[in-house]
C-alpha cells in the first residue's frame, strides 16, 4: 500500500504561486507515474498534471500548460505541483495519485490506484 498526503494549499490572491507537494511512504513511487487532479466546487475532479516515473515527460491539462510545472525527487518520495500565475478558476481541491503500471493515459483518473485526501487551494481575485 501507498500512503499520498498532500501539503502546500492554502489561500493566495490572484497572480500568486503555490507550490503543492505530495508525500509517499508505504512503497517507494520511483517506478509510478504520479498525477495530480483537482477538484472545484460542483465539478468534476479532474486531470491537472502527470509525470513518468523517470521524471522525463510531463503532461499537462491546457488548463495548467505554461502555469504549472510537475516534478519529482524520487530520493525523497515526494512529487511536486510548481503553480504560478494564478486564476480564481484555479480553486479547487488537489489530489495526488499514483498509477503503479504508469498507463498510457495518464489523464485518466481509473489508471490511479491511490490517492491522497487532498489539500485545498483557494485564490481570490
Amino acid at each position: 500500500q501507498v500512503q499520498l498526503v498532500e501539503s502546500g494549499g492554502g489561500l493566495v490572491q490572484a497572480g500568486g504561486s503555490l507550490r503543492l507537494s505530495c508525500a509517499a511512504s508505504g512503497r517507494t513511487i520511483s517506478s509510478y507515474t504520479m498525477g495530480w487532479f483537482r477538484q472545484a466546487p460542483g465539478k468534476e475532479r479532474e486531470f491537472v498534471a502527470a509525470i513518468a516515473w523517470s521524471g522525463s515527460r510531463q503532461y499537462y491539462a491546457d488548463s495548467a500548460k505554461g502555469r504549472s510545472t510537475i516534478f519529482r525527487d524520487n530520493a525523497k518520495n515526494t512529487v511536486y505541483l510548481q503553480m504560478n500565475s494564478l486564476k480564481p478558476e484555479d480553486t479547487a481541491v488537489y489530489y495526488c495519485a499514483a498509477d503503479p503500471y504508469s498507463a498510457t493515459r495518464y489523464y485518466s483518473q481509473a489508471n490511479y490506484d491511490y490517492w491522497g485526501q487532498g489539500t485545498q487551494v483557494t485564490v481570490s481575485s
